[in-house]
């Protein structure tokens, strides 16, 4: 999609994105702020409905679970091969995003969403004020990833189970784990020029959404 970055901050005015590292509560906020603010809520993975769209040609990591031949293939993946996987499928969903938060802004409410657009690309669409980078203790990131008790993460734990060798299985997982979340990933997301809010367990969630409503003018 080629649509002038002016034109793109024009038309995503109001939409408030959050980005940033994994166990750092980006999805509890946006829904918390969708809630309070009477705003569409586009969670992880939000662009799903448009996958009817891609094809293995042209989406290779968005389509890998279409062309794996197991999840033991999944889990079992290097950490190299993971990260390039991780990267392919955010670039690829870019232009997925951009079409369905032109869709969502058609109802004139605020949008609130958690996205994998990378610092970079949310320069060119996007402003200050209308971006928060939150960021969890990289060992956190990693450490804790099986501790959240939604679905897909207990999906995988369960396919490592599964797996020939698990324990041989969960280290390689855990060092994928800390490859995408390695200090230098989170250095390059704290220096990415955007508003930064680290976790912190002494903060409730209603406190952390006040500080983002006040860094969002809400």
């Amino acid at each position: 999609m080629n649509i002038p970055n002016n034109i793109l901050k024009k038309l995503f005015e109001n939409v408030y994105f959050i980005t940033g590292t994994a166990y750092a509560g980006k999805s509890t906020m946006v829904r918390m702020l969708a809630e309070k603010h009477g705003g569409v809520w586009c969670r992880e993975n939000y662009t799903e409905d448009l996958f009817g769209l891609i094809d293995p040609e042209h989406q290779p990591n968005l389509c890998y679970f279409e062309t794996m031949s197991g999840w033991q293939e999944f889990v079992n993946r290097t950490p190299e091969q993971y990260e390039a996987w991780l990267y392919g499928c955010a670039s690829e969903n870019m232009g997925l995003e951009l079409i369905e938060l032109i869709r969502r802004t058609e109802e004139g409410r605020k949008v609130f969403v958690d996205t994998q657009f990378p610092p970079e690309a949310l320069h060119e669409i996007s402003d200050y004020r209308r971006v928060a980078v939150m960021l969890a203790d990289p060992a956190v990131s990693a450490g804790r990833f099986f501790e959240r008790p939604d679905a897909e993460k207990q999906f995988i734990y369960q396919k490592i189970m599964e797996a020939e060798d698990p324990q041989a299985t969960m280290a390689n997982y855990r060092a994928i784990l800390e490859r995408i979340n390695s200090p230098e990933n989170y250095q390059r997301l704290e220096n990415s020029g955007f508003f930064v809010l680290k976790r912190d367990d002494s903060r409730t969630p209603d406190e952390t959404l006040a500080i983002l409503e006040a860094h969002f003018g809400l």
